[in-house]
């Protein structure tokens, strides 16, 4: 079963359903996901400059996370609607 929702998911299920909820094959989903990854990252340690150089990077931290939350929600918003491909909400079960 899978969080409670009472449907037998086969193994493959489990691995491909977050790929068919954010409609993007294996290398798409991998691609974008190590972006973020880096973005955060960099994000991360320009901000822990900061806590020790307050006089650095005043900014920097919050504009990479703007800038990562366009790309992750805003963005992905418009490609569906250009393309007019449809994404599965995150709560949506795929049988494998």
């Amino acid at each position: 079963m899978f969080h409670g929702t009472g449907y037998k998911l086969s193994p493959m299920s489990y691995f491909t359903r977050h790929l068919h909820s954010v409609d993007e094959s294996y290398l798409e989903h991998a691609r974008h996901a190590l972006g973020f990854s880096a973005g955060l990252l960099l994000a991360g340690v320009v901000c822990l400059v900061h806590a020790l150089l307050p006089f650095l990077f005043e900014r920097t931290g919050s504009d990479i996370i703007r800038r990562l939350h366009e790309r992750m929600v805003e963005n992905r918003h418009q490609l569906k609607s250009r393309t007019g491909r449809r994404t599965l909400p995150e709560s949506a079960t795929v049988e494998g």
